[in-house]
């Protein structure tokens, strides 16, 4: 098929469409939160209390970010929180061995790559469904970390190394920086290029994507190993942050992700969903968990309080494709 039939199958998705609307309504929602939170909590409005939100919901951001394009194609990554604890151990690692933190980051980052393209093959040559693959990727990555660290925990970087997760600049968290040029860049390729585009088609209609010439195995090869990649950047901010690595870092992770991904709009289904939506999710998400902490909710409850916000995001999703089918 040319590749004039391909672009007119794939229009430029302007962002007044239904995804800006949704994003529009979850953003009222993130404010009335903030409302809330400021009436019932007299620290919620704290500059201190702002910034350590906006730190918090960049390091889910990163994770959730990668994971969107899996979604968008109608797949999904259970791995992404092992990823972030295997790709941290081992460019913690490097960094102790050699003393250099720029190859710590590029391991880190390839690590993450690296098993982010191992689930992309699982899913398109094996054509294992992408739950299943991801969730065996899951225990895979565990049973190799904690084998890796041997109950060992690494601590100690370079003061240079830490400013990436816990230094500011201008008043505000580097984290928060790193976020916003990550979101231009993911809402850029999301929403403005042939790739991105492509992407959406898949989740949207992988067998008319692939009679319309789209390379759709290449696609998803490629969504997650960018997912993978994130949780490798994800995996260096949580090394910077928190000044050690050990196995079970990744573990707290990954729900977190796939409820800002979902709670951002970004359908289980395929083809609905922004990067920027997925943003308001973890926004949305860290500003729940943050009033809990500011009201002295029990910690056992967090767990509770999030997977009911999922079940209500998949409803809602499921829901909304109803009524527009």
């Amino acid at each position: 098929m040319t590749d004039i039939t391909k672009e007119a199958m794939m229009p430029p998705r302007s962002f007044l469409s239904q995804d800006a609307i949704q994003v529009f309504y979850r953003l009222l929602a993130a404010l009335l939160i903030c409302a809330v939170l400021a009436v019932l909590s007299d620290s919620f409005l704290s500059l201190g209390n702002i910034l350590n939100v906006l730190r918090q919901a960049s390091l889910t951001f990163f994770i959730a970010s990668g994971l969107t394009l899996v979604v968008l194609t109608a797949g999904l990554d259970l791995s992404v929180g092992a990823n972030v604890a295997l790709s941290a151990c081992i460019a913690g690692t490097v960094i102790h061995k050699t003393g250099s933190p720029a190859l710590g980051i590029l391991t880190g980052l390839a690590c993450g790559g690296i098993v982010g393209l191992l689930n992309g093959i699982m899913v398109t040559a094996l054509r294992i469904p992408s739950f299943i693959a991801t969730y065996g990727m899951l225990w895979v990555l565990n049973g190799l970390t904690y084998w890796y660290m041997a109950g060992e925990t690494l601590h100690g970087f370079p003061a240079g190394f830490r400013q990436i997760g816990s230094g500011y600049l201008f008043g505000l968290p580097i984290p928060v920086y790193l976020l916003l040029v990550f979101l231009g860049i993911g809402t850029l390729f999301a929403q403005r290029t042939i790739w991105g585009q492509e992407i959406y088609a898949i989740g949207a209609n992988p067998v008319a994507a692939r009679l319309s010439g789209i390379p759709v195995a290449r696609r998803l090869l490629l969504v997650y190993a960018v997912s993978g990649t994130m949780a490798g950047l994800a995996s260096i901010i949580f090394l910077s942050r928190l000044n050690s690595a050990e196995a079970d870092i990744g573990e707290s992770l990954t729900l977190p992700a796939i409820a800002a991904v979902l709670i951002g709009g970004t359908s289980l289904f395929g083809g609905v969903g922004t990067v920027f939506g997925t943003f308001i999710g973890a926004l949305i998400l860290t500003l729940v968990l943050n009033g809990m902490n500011l009201l002295s909710v029990s910690a056992n409850w967090q767990p509770l309080v999030t997977g009911i916000i999922v079940i209500l995001a998949v409803w809602l999703d499921m829901k909304t494709r109803r009524r527009a089918q």
